[in-house]
């Protein structure tokens, strides 16, 4: 037998057993990396598996890329609206608030340590970046619900933040090191970073959709690998020009992601297995870096380091910054205790091994400490403080399943399967009932082995299938009207105007999106609008119920035939 044979057996075996894990972390509610990090040192040469792994240049390369591809996903999957609504506190949070959690945990690691004040600093940087991939997973897994401007600053920190702390650690390396001056060289090393990074990877990112667009490949299948190229190249081009390529690469991924590109669904399928994939390869080959032995002579030290990184370093951080935009008391609190750190810390503590540093192994052990208990503890009681804190809501209104047929590539519009829980708000209401937006077409509908017309006076039941012909922006609000929720959340739904027919009823609009019961729930958005509206109704009309506008968009003589509706109360 071959070692490649041996390799790809144990690789198998591995992935799998990293796989099923996710599954036990969801009913623990410990983070996946914990569980994938001790799958890494029982595989280990201390552990049952045997395996000697002592390579840092190799453990270093497999994280940068790792990484990289979960850096990517996350920009994929990060909604420009997110971005813009808490861009300004969780920039802060990214950039000042590493430094101070680095300067801070740095100083606590000098006196625990007995390390000079710039090794007391490097350690501090090295800890000092939230991990993406971990407060992802951990939202998701715990199914932990809280409001969407908490949860989108918490998201975009952990997504932005590790540039800021690769500088820091690279730059006081440097100054240990090199002896580069700290001061201008650091400020202008910061720039050429921060700078290179974000127009790299917004430049790549605006080519990559106009490519992707534009091209017509023989195989659908070499779509999502096209878009991985695509970010490995904004890395590349960002990392060999002195910038930063993991800012590249998430930007890149958050302007492809926000557009409208061939094949959407798919893509976005394909990195998401990839970032899992990922996670596991990268968790499993740090786990096999370390020597279980080794943290018994510095879980003290580690305890002592974790705890001010825990309870003080991260609230000096977060509690400063995020007062200055209106956060309460609460949310400040939440923040502080989401400050999971994961493979960023890790892949950063290999550093200063490829640097030489005598106090490396020290440095490494100790790191890699503060990743277990920040990562066991903070994870694990994440739902507990949040339903303390009383930041808890109820679950958003979704469908009790959907299945994207596919994304037409020339034709702006997405087929979507929905199907009708066991007791859903749709059942026992014609389709001429539900609200749907104007653009939207019912192509068919299936129970059990019988295929329904799709008619106005088709009357839908519990577990019905509806393949629906919708365009991508109003998604959500078709996710609404089938949703298995009581009563659809106002809050989650998009910040747009709604076109609707004017047949659409009162009573269908508070039934398919909650929204207020009139006093004549009978009546049509047409009549509506020609009662409470003087004179001859024009295109751009409006009236104002409440928290509700409605406008006249579309008109066939005098009647209104399409009618706008705007929340003025939404919340994004």
């Amino acid at each position: 037998m071959f070692l490649i044979d041996k390799l790809i057996l144990l690789a198998a075996v591995v992935i799998l057993v990293g796989i099923l894990s996710s599954k036990l972390s969801a009913r623990l509610g410990l983070p996946v990396l914990v569980l994938f990090l001790i799958i890494g040192m029982l595989t280990g040469e201390s552990g049952i598996g045997g395996i000697a792994f002592d390579n840092p240049v190799w453990a270093h390369a497999l994280g940068t890329m790792a990484l990289a591809v979960i850096l990517f996903d996350g920009g994929l999957q990060t909604p420009v609206a997110s971005i813009k609504a808490v861009w300004k506190p969780a920039s802060l949070l990214a950039t000042l608030g590493v430094l101070v959690t680095a300067v801070v945990t740095g100083l606590a690691a000098t006196y625990i340590l007995g390390l000079s004040p710039l090794e007391g600093l490097l350690l501090g940087a090295i800890v000092g970046s939230t991990d993406a991939a971990a407060v992802f997973s951990l939202l998701r897994n715990a199914n932990i619900h809280i409001n969407k401007r908490l949860k989108s600053t918490l998201e975009i920190e952990s997504a932005s933040n590790d540039p800021m702390a690769i500088f820091l650690t690279v730059g006081l390396l440097e100054v240990v090191v090199n002896d580069m001056q700290p001061g201008l060289s650091l400020l202008q090393l910061f720039v050429i970073q921060m700078g290179v990074g974000a127009l790299v990877g917004l430049g790549v990112g605006w080519v990559s959709v106009k490519l992707i667009n534009r091209i017509h490949l023989v195989a659908s299948g070499l779509y999502p690998v096209m878009v991985a190229a695509c970010g490995f190249l904004s890395f590349g081009i960002a990392a060999n020009l002195g910038g930063s390529g993991f800012l590249a690469i998430f930007l890149t991924g958050v302007v492809i992601g926000n557009r409208r590109i061939a094949f959407q669904r798919s893509i976005f399928l394909f990195h998401d297995g990839l970032a899992w994939l990922s996670q596991i390869a990268m968790f499993v080959v740090l786990g096999l870096l370390i020597n279980p032995m080794s943290l018994l002579e510095v879980w003290w030290e580690g305890l002592a380091i974790a705890a001010v990184l825990i309870l003080v370093a991260r609230p000096l951080a977060v509690v400063p910054l995020l007062k200055l935009f209106g956060f309460n008391a609460r949310e400040m609190t939440l923040v502080s205790w989401v400050g999971l750190r994961g493979s960023v810390p890790i892949i950063l503590a290999i550093f200063p091994l490829l640097f030489g540093l005598e106090s490396a192994p020290l440095i490494f052990n100790v790191v890699f400490f503060v990743v277990l208990i920040s990562a066991s503890i903070q994870g694990t009681t994440l739902p507990l403080v949040a339903r303390k804190l009383k930041l808890t809501e109820s679950p958003p209104a979704v469908p009790a399943a959907t299945l994207e047929i596919t994304a037409l590539e020339e034709v702006d519009a997405d087929i979507v399967e929905y199907r009708l829980g066991d007791q859903p708000r749709a059942a026992g209401r014609r389709l001429s009932q539900m609200a749907l937006p104007e653009s939207t077409v019912v192509a068919m509908i299936t129970r059990g082995s019988n295929v329904i017309p799709p008619r106005g006076s088709t009357l839908l039941q519990a577990n019905d299938h509806l393949f629906v012909v919708l365009r991508p922006e109003t998604r959500p609000f078709i996710d609404c009207v089938f949703s298995d929720a009581p009563e659809a959340a106002l809050k989650e739904l998009p910040d747009q105007a709604l076109k609707l027919k004017g047949s659409t009823t009162l009573d269908d609009l508070h039934h398919a999106y909650g929204l207020q019961t009139f006093e004549q729930a009978h009546m049509t958005l047409d009549q509506l609008l020609r009662e409470r509206l003087d004179g001859p109704l024009e295109v751009g009309d409006t009236l104002t119920l409440g928290s509700v506008t409605f406008g006249v968009e579309g008109l066939l003589g005098e009647r209104v035939t399409t009618v706008s509706l705007t929340l003025d109360n939404a919340t994004g």
